[in-house]
């Protein structure tokens, strides 16, 4: 094949697949989409069909290039995860893996692995989607003083009542 039409292909591939995780995250509203998802993948896919071109292949190379494309991106992960002390909970860890995932995709079809990726994306794309659901299964099952979730939903979107007549202070009077 000729070598720009493997490199599109592999940034394809690559694309695609940060594309659909991507996709996944912006459906629900998080703040890495879609195209930050792709661009990291492109990235990623780049860098290693660039040490295995001009490197020839050399595995120590291609090793390093992994090693720092996993590193660099945990900055990116760090920046969409939040702590919410008001509520307790940190928030954006999924987001967080599902971009050094797309990151690990984007070095598999730089490499040339297509259906390796294609795969792991399918799998990823599991987890993503079943598992939450079945957390809050499993979860609402073993915890009997847990409120299911359909109830704590109801719960937080309840504007709370007024207060009765007799709690309020009369204009003009007072306390």
């Amino acid at each position: 094949m000729d070598h720009y039409l493997q490199l599109l292909l592999r940034l394809g591939v690559a694309a695609l697949c940060g594309a659909v995780l991507g996709l996944n995250r912006g459906l629900k509203q998080k703040p890495a989409g879609l195209r930050t998802h792709a661009l990291v993948a492109i990235g990623a896919a780049f860098a290693a069909w660039m040490v295995i071109d001009l490197g020839g292949g050399d595995p120590t190379s291609v090793s390093r290039i992994m090693q720092g494309a996993m590193t660099g991106v945990g900055f990116l992960g760090a920046g969409v995860i939040l702590r919410d002390e008001a509520r307790g909970r940190v928030e954006g860890l999924t987001t967080a893996a599902s971009i050094w995932v797309a990151t690990i995709l984007g070095l598999g079809a730089g490499a040339g692995l297509y259906l390796e990726c294609l795969l792991a994306l399918l799998v990823t794309l599991l987890v993503l989607l079943v598992s939450a659901r079945l957390q809050e299964q499993i979860m609402d099952l073993v915890s009997p003083r847990r409120q299911p979730r359909q109830a704590r939903r109801r719960s937080e979107t309840q504007v709370p009542e007024a207060a009765p007549d007799a709690a309020r202070p009369r204009e003009g009077r007072r306390p």
